[in-house]
């Protein structure tokens, strides 16, 4: 019966003149829900049979006609199709006829009166065609928006008028509109006809543009659809496969009238546009001269951030971390961030001293913290922007990251309290790859932050390239629909239509936890740089651009007409913050000595002095009590959740830890769960993510069980260990380094007292991150006096497996330490090792035993300082049946061993040494291997450097006197011109003041790392360990 009922209300012809707000006045004025509404076309009481139970009759009846209207009694067949048609009450039942002439006359015509009834088929079809119209407008309605303030490009590259969409960017000329209506009709696409322009179609659930009328004429549908998709804000958003997002964006922005704005808030959006445009002026008439990547074009971004972050605030954020590139960041730190105006002049003065360490950064680089009350919501809120090189979008997972570690700390499971923004430019976010890597990990349990905002500063130019030139997709934000990010392009030049995006992008963020994105279309008022001139390249664009009026004055015209300012208000505002810059510039000429450590964007409150050094120089012992050795192994060789069954190869490797631990031994993989395990209990949160880690690329780790019987159901036996120990993160990343690395150096920005480790699934593949390792690891401390204790696990070891699967690259790390090798430090210093540890850059390990490897991440925690460590691990030490360690050598009292000495036979009668061999790493036992095979223990001494940076200078300086008529060699697996030989030479030779020569025993120089051939692998290892041996080899050099 309800389908009898409403088939009138649904189907029927309304014309213009009836009375649309009739049919809707009953309904409230609240949001439309997505339920029918019961409009009934005739009173029950009106057709009498229409009661009782004869309603589920008739509704069987009217079942069957829609199936074939031939199946039932004409008298019904007529019923129904008056219904239909609209017949008025009363009128839609025909009683049943007679033979009479009369009668016939009767059905002739009731004949006619169902003949006279618009076509229903006609009718559906009409409304399907207003609805696929809608449907056309919210999908690719962008593409007609008026979004470029200059007029002279197309946003999305293309200037064709998408074929579905009936209106062009004439908004409803009478001409063009029938023009384009022609055109869909003589093409059969809608069907629609220029007579239906003022017949009245009902409105779908999918749409929010008749506000609170249920239906609408088809020109007020259409002009509804171009005020919402088609001015100066484009949304693209058809794209996600969720309903409740997609009608929440469309009553977000369908709603006729939602887009308004109280004369205070317009108020305010004039003065934070004045500071954003005044602030650039300023710079401008100082600093003419100097380059500094001003915000002219894009003025509104300030306003823009500032309303994002007031939004958030008011839906309960109190931690903003943010992220951009160089273009404005001197804006945001001072209209946003609020750094002191002074301490950002003063970077303009060429005689400015620095007063800390390292080589600091160009202004425009520099991060910053500040916390402070929110003065629109009075809340608190702090603000984090993060530091970044040149690499534009390389900071991008640096803050998601961070982000996350925040949200960790705090206890924000689900971002309520902390949240990110990136900023971008458009080349750059449709150019790098890092982008998409970042958004890869957006939704991912162990790296998701609960949404992020990108707000991307499209210039429409990359650095002299056209974009027509520098991109494949319609819009540089097309990368974003990977996630089902929503995408809000809006013309920059409509602050109004600025805030409003923005607005819905926080209350979406809010609302979903996914990123979204606002993609402000504007332009670059000057060139790349202020010294670089744009009209070689873009002669057109700037021809336009210099005639452009700044959209600070458009907007303030605009207010003054409206009688929200007036011309004084807008001019005191202006001279007011002209005074606050000049006042701010005064004070500036006072500084003398530039702080970098003011410029921090992640400060570790409690762990150095207030001054920012170390609370002490020293590093406790890195060695434990054996029942907590005994007990992590226990617990490491268990599982600790009953009913769990593991696979049976699972449990032969348990069996095998646990008959390490009954011997007091630990193997690789024990030690690094002992390193772990202890460092949890001492409240040190350890996270450990990389390809693979879970079970180790080698399957030799095994941190996370899985349930052989039972879909997802895991254990990780490390959080099992004490009652109140901090969490351990073991996650599998996804095929990432660049991206994951990224996150992973953020995520250890946060705090110092968490070990943080990113593992590379072969030591090879850290070139795909080298970026991160370059600009941010490498120099970090240098350039932002921020220090970071994250460690890069890197399985590395000539073994046969090719040239992508056998080296970590160690020479390029080496290369970028920054000792000096020509120059023997003081080693009568008190506590040289630390100091060295302190003035290094990163610290490169390359262990031969577990036990050393248990005790250099130890001692990661333990320093008073953080630095970032890289440790070359092994791939066959993982299993060698040598490569283990006793408990003794891991109790109270013991350290992690920069150096371990030969402690054989040589070292008994040093003085009958012929050759001191010095190695890292795996090499080792093969150098044992052989030197046993040709029984040489006596004559070949053999000492290991661990540390290879900072150099052990004074622990090698007394092996090389202790053997005083041996010579000297550097023995590596790795080529010539790749691993630690060029390092090491010159400071061995420094370390014994160029007394002997250090001869070379190791492979030849070579283009790639290793060989495909594992008999020419073998052939080569053979060949150098013949060098390593022969005491003669080098006599014909000498």
């Amino acid at each position: 019966m309800f389908h009898l009922r409403t088939c009138a209300a649904k189907l029927r012809p309304l014309t213009a003149s009836q009375t649309v707000k009739t049919l809707s006045q009953n309904k409230p004025a609240a949001i439309r829900t997505f339920q029918q509404i019961r409009c009934y076309s005739a009173p029950v009481a009106a057709e009498p049979f229409l009661s009782g139970t004869s309603s589920n009759y008739v509704e069987e009846m009217y079942c069957a006609w829609l199936e074939n209207p031939k199946s039932v009694h004409k008298s019904w067949d007529i019923f129904f199709r008056n219904t239909n048609a609209g017949a008025p009450p009363g009128t839609a039942y025909q009683s049943p006829l007679s033979l009479s002439r009369s009668s016939l006359a009767t059905m002739a015509h009731a004949q006619s009166l169902v003949e006279a009834q618009p076509n229903v088929d006609k009718l559906v079809e009409d409304h399907l065609a207003v609805q696929s119209l809608i449907r056309a407008y919210q999908i690719r309605g962008h593409h007609v928006a008026q979004l470029d303030p200059l007029g002279i490009l197309d946003a999305d590259l293309d200037s064709s008028v998408p074929a579905d969409i009936i209106s062009s960017t004439d908004k409803l000329d009478l001409a063009v509109f029938k023009e384009r209506l022609r055109m869909l009709t003589v093409g059969g696409f809608y069907g629609l006809d220029e007579s239906d322009l003022d017949k009245v179609f009902h409105l779908p659930t999918t749409t929010f543009i008749g506000g609170q009328e249920s239906a609408l004429p088809l020109r007020e549908i259409i002009r509804r659809l171009e005020m919402a998709y088609c001015q100066h804000i484009g949304v693209e958003f058809m794209f996600i496969n969720d309903l409740e997002q997609c009608q929440w964006i469309r009553q977000k922005f369908e709603t006729p009238g939602i887009m308004q704005f109280t004369n205070e808030e317009k108020r305010t959006l004039l003065a934070r546009l004045v500071r954003s445009t005044r602030f650039e002026e300023f710079l401008q008439r100082k600093w003419s001269s100097e380059k500094r990547f001003g915000l002219e074009g894009c003025e509104v971004l300030i306003p823009a951030l500032k309303t994002i972050i007031d939004k958030s605030s008011e839906n309960g954020i109190d931690y903003v971390i943010m992220g951009m590139p160089h273009r404005g960041r001197l804006n945001v730190l001072a209209n946003v961030i609020r750094k002191e105006l002074e301490q950002i002049f003063c970077q303009f003065d060429s005689k400015l001293e620095a007063a800390d360490e390292g080589s600091g950064d160009m202004k425009y680089h520099l991060g910053m913290y500040h916390r402070r009350i929110n003065r629109v919501t009075d809340r608190n809120i702090t603000l984090s922007l993060v530091a970044n090189p040149s690499h534009l979008e390389a900071a991008d997972p640096v803050v998601m990251g961070k982000t996350k570690a925040e949200q960790f700390y705090c206890g924000d499971t689900e971002g309520k309290k902390v949240m990110s923004i990136l900023l971008h430019g458009d080349a750059a976010f449709a150019g790098q790859g890092i982008v998409y890597e970042t958004f890869h990990l957006s939704d991912l349990p162990s790296y998701t932050t609960h949404g992020t905002v990108h707000v991307v500063v499209n210039n429409q130019i990359g650095f002299t390239t056209d974009p027509r030139m520098a991109r494949s997709s319609p819009y540089p934000t097309d990368v974003a629909r990977v996630v089902n990010a929503p995408i809000f392009h809006v013309n920059s030049d409509d602050p109004e239509a600025v805030m409003y995006v923005c607005k819905v992008a926080a209350e979406w963020r809010s609302t979903f936890h996914k990123d979204v994105v606002v993609d402000l279309v504007c332009y670059r008022r000057n060139g790349h740089n202020e010294m670089d001139e744009p009209m070689f390249t873009q002669p057109l664009m700037y021809k336009q651009i210099r005639k452009q009026k700044p959209v600070l004055q458009k907007y303030a015209e605009l207010l003054v007409s409206q009688g929200v300012v007036n011309q004084p208000e807008y001019e005191e505002e202006i001279s007011k913050y002209d005074k606050i810059c000049e006042e701010a510039f005064t004070r500036s000429k006072d500084e003398k000595i530039l702080h970098i450590k003011h410029w921090l964007d992640s400060p570790w409150p409690g762990f150095f002095t207030l001054d920012g050094q170390p609370r002490s120089m020293s590093c406790p012992s890195t060695g434990l009590e054996e029942d907590v050795l005994a007990h992590i192994g226990n617990v490491a060789s268990s599982v600790p959740v009953e009913n769990f069954t593991i696979h049976g190869g699972l449990s032969r490797i348990l069996k095998t830890r646990k008959e390490l631990v009954t011997n007091r031994t630990v193997d690789w993989a024990l030690a690094e769960y002992m390193a772990f395990g202890s460092l949890l209990k001492e409240g040190i949160h350890v996270r450990l993510s990389g390809q693979d880690v879970e079970r180790g690329t080698f399957s030799h780790r095994h941190h996370v069980l899985h349930d052989q019987n039972v879909d997802k159901r895991t254990c990780i036996p490390m959080n099992h260990l004490w009652p109140n120990q901090a969490p351990y993160t073991v996650c599998n990343s996804s095929l990432s380094e660049y991206g994951v690395l990224g996150f992973e150096l953020g995520f250890a920005m946060a705090s110092p007292n968490a070990l943080v480790l990113w593992e590379a699934q072969f030591g090879d593949f850290n070139n795909m991150a080298q970026c991160i390792i370059d600009q941010f690891i490498c120099p970090g401390q240098a350039k932002w006096v921020r220090q970071n204790g994250i460690v890069l696990l890197l399985p590395h070891g000539m073994e046969g497996m090719g040239p992508e699967h056998s080296s970590a690259r160690p020479e390029r790390f080496l290369q970028m330490c920054n000792d000096d090798p020509d120059v023997l430090p003081d080693l009568q210093e008190d506590n040289f090792d630390i100091n060295q540890l302190y003035d290094c850059n990163w610290i490169v390990v390359n262990c031969s035993t577990p036990g050393n490897f248990f005790h250099v991440l130890r001692r990661q925690i333990l320093l008073p300082f953080r630095k970032p460590l890289i440790v070359f691990t092994p791939k066959s030490l993982l299993r060698h049946p040598e490569a283990r360690t006793s408990f003794d050598e891991m109790l109270p009292g013991t350290h992690f061993q920069r150096v371990i000495p030969e402690d054989g036979p040589a070292a008994q009668n040093p003085n009958n040494v012929k050759r001191l061999l010095f190695c890292t790493g795996k090499v080792y036992y093969d150098l044992t291997r052989e030197r046993k095979a040709r029984d040489m223990a006596e004559q070949v001494a053999i000492t290991r450097i661990e540390q290879l940076s900072p150099f052990p200078f004074d622990l090698l300086l007394k092996e090389a006197q202790k053997y005083p008529n041996a010579e000297l060699a550097w023995c590596q697996e790795e080529h010539k011109n790749q691993g630690y030989y060029d390092y090491v030479k010159p400071r061995l030779r420094t370390t014994i003041d160029r007394a002997k020569p250090v001869w070379y025993a190791g492979r030849d120089p070579a283009a790639a790392p290793a060989t495909g051939n594992k008999k020419t692998h073998l052939t080569e290892l053979q060949r150098f360990l013949d060098t390593a041996f022969d005491l003669d080899a080098f006599k014909k050099f000498s």
